[in-house]
C-alpha cells in the first residue's frame, strides 16, 4: 500500500509532477515480485487502494468509514492490471514480453480509470494524467488522447523503466530505454510542432473568492461587496463560485433586479451560481448569467457528487446522514447542457465535480463554447487538497478541446488557463478578493475534439487481444 501511495504526490498540493513518470515503477516491482499473478493482483489492488485513499482522504468528513470500503472498491478495478504485470514481468525476462507490457500495462490501467470514470461509479478523480496539468508540454498529448492518453504514455514509461532494470542484456535495456523516451516524448514533441490554437479576441474575466462563509446571506454579500471593487476596471464577465446565491431567483424577482443592477454598474455579465429550495421544495446547483435586463440564460448542473449531493441508494445507505456531513437532501439533476451567451461570447459552464470529466467539456465546444467557465464550492474540505486538485483539472479540459477555461471556487483555489494550458491565474484558498484575468480566446479543433474517446476503444480492445492469447496456449495444452 505504502509504494501505491508515491503516485499521489505527484498531484496538487505536492504536485511533484515529475514523480508521476517514475512514481509507479516500485509498485510494479512489487507486483512482479508475488509468486503468483492471483498475488500480482492482490498487491496491484492494495497499492492502487492506497492511491484513492492518498488522494482523496478529504472525503473522509462526508463519506466517513465508508472511504475505506470506497477506496477498496475503485482499488479492485486495478486487480486485471496487476495480474498482467505479474505474468509479463515475471521471470524469464525477455524483449518481446518487455514490448507486451509496455502495450498491455498501460491499457489495463487505462481501463480500470475508464470504469472508475463512470459517474454512477464515483467520477475520475485523480486519473494519473492529470498530474500534468502544470506542465504544458508533457500535457498536450491530452490534445492528441485526451487525458487517457496522458495516463497511458505516463504508465508506459514506468514499465519501460522497470524493463531497463530487469534486463540483464545491454539490447534489452537499451530497447526499454528508447521506448520510454519516446512515450515521454511524445506531448513536448507535440506541443512544439503542432499548431498552435488560433488566438482570436482577449476576454478580462473577473474571479470573485469571498472564502469559507457558512450562511448564505452573507456569503452572497461577500460576493455583491468584491464584485462592486470591479467597477471602472472595465471586466468583460464576473464568475462567482458555486452556491453564491442562497435564494431562487426565479421566485424572487427583487433578488434579481438587484443582481442586473450590480452587473449595469459593473458594466459587465455576471455568472452566478444558485443553491436555493425552488418553491415546490427541490433544490438544483444552476449557473445563471445575468446581465444589466435580467437573466440570460441558465444551466442546470446535470452530474451530482454522490454522497456530496445525492446519497446513492439513500433507502439503504441514508443512515450515513447521520454521522457524516452527507447530503440530507438529494439535489435535483439538470436535463442536459447548455451554452450561455454574452452577447456574441458562447459560454461553457460547468459545475464543481463536473471540471473532473473530460466529454462534459468536449460537448459544451460541440454546442459553440468558446469559454470554459467552472464553478466551484470546495469549503466541505477546506485546507485540504481537494481545492488545488479540483482547480488543476482545468487546464486538462482546456488542452483537450483547445478552448482557453476559468474555474472560480467559493473559497478557492480558483484558477484560469489559456488553449494550451498555460496557466493564467491561480488564487490559492487563502486568498480573498476579486482578481480580472486577460484571457486570450482560442479556437481551433483538437485531435480529441475530433475523434473522442478514441484511446478507450484501443485499451479495451488491446485488453480484449491480451486475453484471448493467454487463453489460446492453455487450451491448445487441454486439447492435447
Amino acid at each position: 500500500m505504502v509504494v501505491g501511495v508515491l503516485p499521489a504526490l505527484a498531484f496538487p498540493a505536492a504536485s511533484w509532477w515529475w514523480l508521476a513518470w517514475v512514481g509507479v515503477a516500485p509498485l510494479l516491482l512489487v507486483v512482479r515480485a508475488a509468486p503468483t499473478a492471483r498475488e500480482g493482483g492482490v498487491r496491484a489492488w492494495w497499492g492502487l487502494g492506497g492511491y484513492v485513499l492518498a488522494t482523496q482522504y478529504w472525503l473522509l468528513p462526508v463519506t466517513g468509514p465508508l472511504l475505506a470500503v470506497l477506496a477498496a472498491g475503485f482499488g479492485a478495478l486495478w486487480l486485471p492490471w496487476g495480474w498482467a504485470a505479474q505474468w509479463l514481468l515475471s521471470a524469464p525476462v525477455t524483449t518481446r514480453r518487455s514490448l507486451a507490457a509496455v502495450i498491455v500495462l498501460p491499457s489495463a490501467w487505462v481501463a480500470a480509470e475508464a470504469v472508475r470514470s463512470w459517474p454512477s461509479v464515483g467520477g475520475p478523480w485523480a486519473s494519473l494524467g492529470v498530474s500534468q496539468w502544470n506542465q504544458p508540454a508533457t500535457l498536450a498529448s491530452a490534445s492528441l488522447g485526451g487525458v487517457w492518453l496522458t495516463s497511458f504514455l505516463l504508465v508506459a514509461v514506468n514499465t519501460a523503466i522497470v524493463g531497463v532494470i530487469l534486463h540483464r542484456g545491454v539490447s534489452g535495456r537499451v530497447i526499454a530505454l528508447t521506448v520510454a523516451v519516446a512515450c515521454a516524448g511524445l506531448g513536448p514533441a507535440w506541443f512544439v510542432l503542432a499548431s498552435a490554437p488560433r488566438v482570436g479576441s482577449t476576454l478580462r474575466v473577473a474571479l470573485v473568492q469571498p472564502g469559507d462563509i457558512a450562511d448564505s446571506a452573507t456569503r452572497q454579500a461577500a460576493s455583491e461587496a468584491l464584485t462592486e471593487t470591479l467597477v471602472g476596471q472595465r471586466p468583460d464577465l464576473v464568475v462567482w463560485g458555486e452556491s453564491s446565491v442562497g435564494v431562487d431567483l426565479t421566485s424572487h424577482p427583487d433578488a434579481m433586479t438587484h443582481l442586473a443592477d450590480l452587473s449595469r454598474r459593473v458594466g459587465a455579465d455576471l455568472l452566478v451560481n444558485v443553491d436555493a429550495p425552488a418553491p415546490t421544495g427541490e433544490i438544483a446547483k444552476s449557473s445563471v448569467l445575468i446581465g444589466p435586463k435580467g437573466s440570460l440564460g441558465t444551466y442546470q448542473k446535470l452530474r451530482l457528487v454522490p454522497f456530496g449531493e445525492y446519497v446513492p441508494l439513500r433507502p439503504l445507505l441514508g443512515w450515513i446522514t447521520r454521522y457524516t456531513n452527507a447530503a440530507a437532501q438529494d439535489r435535483r439533476r439538470g436535463s442536459g447542457l447548455v451554452v450561455l451567451h454574452a452577447g456574441s461570447l458562447g459560454i461553457g459552464p460547468l459545475i464543481s465535480y463536473e471540471a473532473t470529466f473530460s466529454d462534459l467539456p468536449r460537448r459544451e465546444v460541440q454546442l459553440g463554447a468558446q469559454l470554459l467557465a467552472y464553478q466551484s464550492s470546495t469549503s466541505t474540505y477546506q485546507g485540504s487538497w481537494a481545492q488545488p486538485q479540483l482547480a488543476s483539472q482545468v487546464a486538462v479540459h482546456a488542452v483537450e478541446v483547445g478552448r482557453a477555461a476559468v474555474h472560480t471556487g467559493l473559497s478557492g483555489d480558483s484558477s484560469a488557463f489559456d488553449a494550451r494550458g498555460r496557466k493564467l491565474a491561480w488564487c490559492p484558498s487563502s486568498f480573498r478578493g476579486a482578481i480580472v484575468v486577460s484571457v486570450p480566446l482560442g479556437s481551433g479543433t483538437t485531435v480529441y475534439q475530433r475523434l473522442g474517446d478514441w484511446v478507450l476503444a484501443l485499451a479495451f480492445s488491446i485488453l480484449l487481444g491480451a486475453v484471448v492469447l493467454a487463453i489460446l496456449p492453455s487450451r491448445r495444452g487441454h486439447d492435447v
